[in-house]
């Protein structure tokens, strides 16, 4: 099977995971059970992959980039958690586009690289659709929907957390360089499950395991937030990390549905066209840096 076919399938579940955890949210679940639980129930599945993969032996470049990663994927996966119980689907997962966006900035100002015009229209091209995401507001002032972000929370916390992607992409490539794509999979997912534990228990303290009344949904988001890592791995083994994480931008589409199915939310079309728009921005961003 094709890169395309596994990318696609990744942001698939990328979208269905954003889904099941913005049900349990709903449920007034605690945002840190809910960012553990999305790495934790997907534990058991991956750890199936050590049975068909070979085990390398890792360096200290590796641990490094890992002990790197933990606190600012952390502060990422609980922003991130945050951002969707404060917003709906169709608004705030949109804002993971402006990953691309920071990564020229920071390319700029750690390597100086500078953008050249595909590079320069994909940013126009990002911030053009975020701007009609919140289109409908127009009639309130020509930067109403500009506006509209800055008092939206989930939406700042979703444009900080694609920052610090910006920052881990470059460290978690690193990690794979010195270990393989489905390893560092299972490892990662189970290593950061363990520090988040006593974490999180210790701020549910007597109602932890209350906190886990639904099972079947807390085994769902497990599950397909597993998948979505296993078709992640096999797509990136297969082609270049930008043109995959590129294609699995179309899971924000896919999560303006979900939010309009389940959630009911509304504007659905005009955050479907911004959304495109931005998709389009980060494939010419990608063009120009790869």
């Amino acid at each position: 099977m094709s890169w395309t076919f596994f990318s696609l399938l990744s942001a698939f579940f990328q979208a269905t995971t954003d889904a099941f955890s913005k049900k349990v949210l709903r449920e007034n679940c605690d945002i840190y059970l809910v960012g553990w639980a999305r790495w934790c129930f997907a534990v058991p599945f991956l750890l199936t992959m050590l049975l068909f993969i070979h085990i390398p032996t890792l360096d200290q470049i590796f641990w490094l980039n890992v002990f790197l990663l933990l606190p600012l994927e952390i502060t990422a996966l609980i922003l991130y958690i945050k951002a969707l119980k404060l917003s709906p689907l169709s608004l705030s997962i949109p804002f993971l586009s402006f990953t691309p966006v920071f990564l020229l900035l920071t390319s700029f100002l750690m390597l100086g690289e500078q953008p050249d015009s595909s590079g320069l229209l994909g940013i126009f091209s990002v911030t053009v659709g975020g701007y009609l995401l919140n289109f409908h507001t127009i009639s309130r002032g020509t930067f109403e929907p500009f506006r509209c972000i800055v008092e939206e929370k989930g939406c700042l916390l979703m444009i900080g957390v694609a920052l610090i992607y910006s920052i881990t992409s470059n460290l978690g490539k690193a990690a794979i360089q010195h270990s393989s794509p489905p390893f560092f999979a299972v490892f990662y997912f189970t290593f950061l499950s363990l520090i988040l534990t006593p974490i999180v228990w210790f701020k549910n303290r007597g109602t932890f395991l209350k906190g886990l009344h639904d099972l079947n949904y807390f085994l769902l988001m497990g599950l397909s937030c597993a998948l979505m890592f296993i078709f992640h791995t096999l797509a990136i083994s297969l082609i270049q990390v930008p043109y995959m994480i590129s294609l699995k931008r179309t899971s924000m589409l896919l999560s303006i549905v979900f939010g309009r199915l389940y959630f009911n939310e509304t504007h659905i079309k005009e955050r479907l066209l911004g959304s495109i728009i931005m998709l389009i921005g980060v494939l010419l961003i990608t063009l120009f840096r790869f």
